[in-house]
């Protein structure tokens, strides 16, 4: 488990593609003091298992289906990463409980400058608008932050944060321009939920519909409420 406070900005210096997995190696000195082989780092949002690290990098496989949802899928050397060690039990929890699952990327729609900090606006998919509230957490390339504004349009769904200075500084967050990729992963108590009241709507049904391969009955690997997109354990 993640907080999604930034502990480190890191950079990839190698990527060895395989079949149907990524290996890819982190310079994070931070991040790698007193690690050890199986631990857990989140890479900009993303779990991964540390299967050999040294003084200033690590190395861990991605499996294809955290390529397929995140913005993995086209990192190579040299890109900047946000990197966090899995929380402490007794630790503060700074930010909000982050799994480093990635539920899906979005692209960054608009950038707005303040004095001192800037809003972002990201797209929002639909499998994903329901789980994202005003106020509510949410983490984006793996940093805890809180939505300060969402909307639903007749074109497609968008959400909101507020940078401050800090978060300008200290993540991948500051770099942000229209286009660009993210991960997102939101509030897992927002999925909990969804999923409580689905199974609800679902036993209501009658049993004709309600069994497995009936008619009304379906599971979307897209959504994270049926199916989740675990970290790299």
């Amino acid at each position: 488990m993640f907080t999604g406070i930034i502990e480190e900005l890191g950079e990839v210096t190698r990527v060895e593609p395989a079949a149907d997995v990524m290996r890819v190696t982190v310079r994070g000195p931070r991040v790698v003091e007193g690690v050890r082989h199986g631990d857990s780092i989140a890479v900009s949002g993303v779990c991964l298992t540390v299967v050999d690290a040294d003084a200033e990098t690590f190395t861990a496989d991605v499996m294809a289906q955290t390529l397929a949802m995140s913005t993995l899928d086209t990192v190579e050397a040299g890109r900047r990463v946000n990197l966090e060690r899995a929380a402490l039990v007794g630790d503060r929890l700074g930010g909000h409980i982050v799994q480093g699952h990635i539920d899906g990327t979005a692209e960054v729609l608009q950038v707005t400058p303040g004095e001192a900090w800037r809003v972002v606006r990201f797209s929002l998919p639909t499998s994903l608008a329901s789980l994202v509230v005003d106020k509510g957490s949410i983490a984006v390339d793996g940093v805890s932050l809180t939505v300060s504004g969402v909307r639903d349009d007749p074109d497609g769904s968008w959400f909101e944060v507020s940078l401050i200075p800090e978060t300008l500084a200290a993540t991948t967050l500051g770099a942000l321009e229209p286009g660009d990729r993210v991960n997102l992963e939101t509030d897992v108590l927002a999925r909990h939920v969804q999923r409580m009241l689905r199974l609800d709507a679902h036993r209501a049904l009658p049993s004709s519909l309600a069994e497995p391969g009936g008619s009304g009955w379906s599971v979307r690997a897209d959504d994270p409420a049926s199916s989740s997109i675990g970290g790299d354990r």
